[in-house]
């Protein structure tokens, strides 16, 4: 019988990791109301993520996944972009990134007409990028911990508030810091956080130019 509390009793508390099956999951994020809800699962715990996006978070967002697909573009590196795509290993674990990328020979890994990516018949993508406005310590902690475990190569956390990227390098072992992209060819983080400086009094078109700039070697 499921311990999730009906209707009638206390909200479930929301952005935070809460003890749950797997099955009360499921039951939560299949609700009308959490349609719109990002939903991540590991170690028995489950986050649902329910605070609205604001603009910051928005801004940085478009910025950085702009900065890698025009430096993918630039550089001829195969890749796909899915923003808040969903990857599940049923059972057991569950995550809705910010931002995610596959990258090279993974490229056309997920076909077309997928809903929810099954980890237990494809990779995990190569990059995760999560955009931390308000979200910071778990971003760094649990979060990375679930990258971790379900195979993520690299994974970024953008701090909004100090206007840099966070990179990591991944393994089912742990993780290492980065000043430089291992997935992406040499990207340097310090580039990504001056990108993410300029846009306070720039707007994106000229950052964009800026970063092709930097980007094509000019």
């Amino acid at each position: 019988m499921s311990s999730l509390k009906t209707s009638s009793e206390p909200a479930l508390p929301t952005n935070t990791w809460i003890a749950a099956s797997w099955e009360d999951y499921l039951q939560m994020v299949a609700k009308p109301t959490l349609a719109k809800a990002k939903g991540y699962y590991h170690h028995n715990h489950m986050r649902i993520e329910m605070s609205p996006v604001g603009h910051d978070h928005a801004a940085d967002n478009a910025l950085i996944d702009f900065a890698v697909q025009l430096f993918c573009t630039l550089r001829g590196i195969a890749f796909r972009g899915l923003v808040n795509c969903s990857y599940r290993q049923a059972g057991e674990r569950e995550c809705q990134p910010d931002s995610s990328y596959y990258l090279q020979e993974q490229a056309q890994m997920i076909p077309w007409g997928t809903t929810i990516v099954d980890l237990n018949r494809y990779p995990a993508p190569d990059l995760v990028i999560e955009i931390a406005a308000s979200s910071l310590l778990d971003d760094q902690g649990n979060k990375r911990a679930l990258y971790e475990v379900l195979g993520v190569k690299e994974y970024w956390v953008v701090d909004v508030q100090a206007m840099t990227v966070l990179a990591y390098a991944l393994t089912p072992q742990g993780s290492q810091r980065l000043d430089v992209s291992q997935v992406l060819g040499g990207l340097p983080m310090a580039l990504l956080a001056t990108a993410l400086e300029r846009s306070r009094h720039q707007d994106q078109g000229q950052v964009g130019a800026w970063l092709l700039q930097e980007f094509s070697g000019a």
